[in-house]
């Protein structure tokens, strides 16, 4: 879900509506005690405002969006376990998979991308994007449209921003709504994960500001409603960030006995998700990996660049995976959802 800079929960339960009706809200983080003030909160949307009229926002969405609102105490309690321990070890891939690659998501994509037979070909030609890689974001971000989370989005943004561990981040996304409203999506349509993101692919503001589509062709850009609107959106997302068509994600690999996987490990630290990128290896091309022994399992081109990832070690399954594979990353920056995302999308065009 960042489209994506958070990795987003699935959520199982909508939120309860926090009745605040004292001036000071407290909680605990696990470092140290924090006071927030409601009037320190009234106080900062006032700065927001101010910011977002610099930037063009009308009054009108600006009092639409902000007016009203409190903190909400439970956005901050889901966003505190979102830190992590860089020294933490990765847990295995293989329960995420069988999780996240089961038969209910696999059959309720083939019947989603069954009953979007008549826009994906218009959408593969236009973006060359395969449309069952479209269908297994939507799976894996919404359960294909059934829940796109019930939080406030403009409250969730208001809320983080203001709390201030990724303030830049959040406050960036408040100004983006509003400036939603200006372009007219409703505010009651602003409903989502906590985190801000919104409508079936799940995109922050800013993300719908930049590449949402009106693929129905009748003149709004609705990720809730329309499932052409959905769809060219997630595409155009995948064309902005670079996907090569004709390309496939990846293929589980055949790794030998033995191998040397020193001589192919990546000695570059990306200064985006370096925990993700640093699992995986060197560059080599498809032929380059089969003179190393090191083979794909289903046809790929000798002449695809790919890299070599075990996400659960020697011995276990492989994967080659190519540029298209750092698009989904792109998309959500985990190695275990781009996985998932590639080998559900199997899964659906089967």
């Amino acid at each position: 879900m960042l489209a994506h800079m958070i990795s987003f929960n699935r959520f199982t339960s909508l939120i309860q509506s926090l009745a605040l009706s004292i001036a000071v809200v407290a909680w605990t983080s696990p470092a140290s005690a924090q006071v927030y003030s409601q009037a320190g909160f009234e106080a900062y949307l006032k700065q927001v405002s101010s910011r977002a009229r610099a930037e063009g926002v009308s009054e009108r969405a600006i009092v639409s969006g902000l007016s009203g609102l409190t903190i909400n105490q439970r956005v901050v309690e889901l966003d505190r376990p979102q830190a992590f321990d860089p020294n933490s070890i990765s847990p295995p891939f293989e329960p995420y998979r069988i999780q996240h690659v089961d038969d209910a998501r696999i059959n309720g994509g083939k019947r989603a991308y069954a009953g979007s037979a008549s826009l994906i070909p218009a959408v593969e030609a236009k973006y060359g994007v395969p449309g069952e890689i479209l269908v297994a974001i939507w799976g894996h971000e919404t359960n294909y449209g059934t829940f796109m989370g019930g939080f406030d989005t403009i409250r969730s943004l208001a809320t983080l921003a203001y709390e201030g561990r990724r303030r830049e981040l959040f406050e960036d996304e408040l100004v983006a709504s509003l400036k939603m409203i200006d372009r007219g999506v409703n505010r009651s349509q602003l409903v989502g994960s906590w985190a801000g993101a919104i409508g079936n692919p799940q995109f922050l503001p800013s993300v719908w500001l930049r590449v949402a589509q009106d693929g129905d062709g009748n003149g709004t850009r609705d990720i809730w409603n329309s499932r052409a609107d959905t769809l060219h959106s997630i595409a155009a997302y995948f064309k902005s960030a670079g996907w090569r068509a004709g390309e496939p994600w990846g293929a589980p690999a055949y790794v030998p006995s033995g191998f040397n996987r020193d001589t192919v490990k990546t000695q570059l630290i990306s200064p985006r998700c370096p925990r993700v990128f640093a699992r995986h290896s060197q560059w080599r091309t498809i032929a380059e990996w089969k003179a190393l022994g090191v083979r794909p399992q289903r046809s790929v081109a000798d002449d695809t660049q790919a890299i070599l990832l075990e996400p659960d070690g020697p011995g276990k399954t492989a994967y080659l995976l190519t540029g298209n594979y750092r698009v989904i990353l792109d998309y959500n920056c985990s190695n275990y959802y781009a996985l998932s995302v590639g080998l559900l999308a199997d899964e659906i065009r089967r």
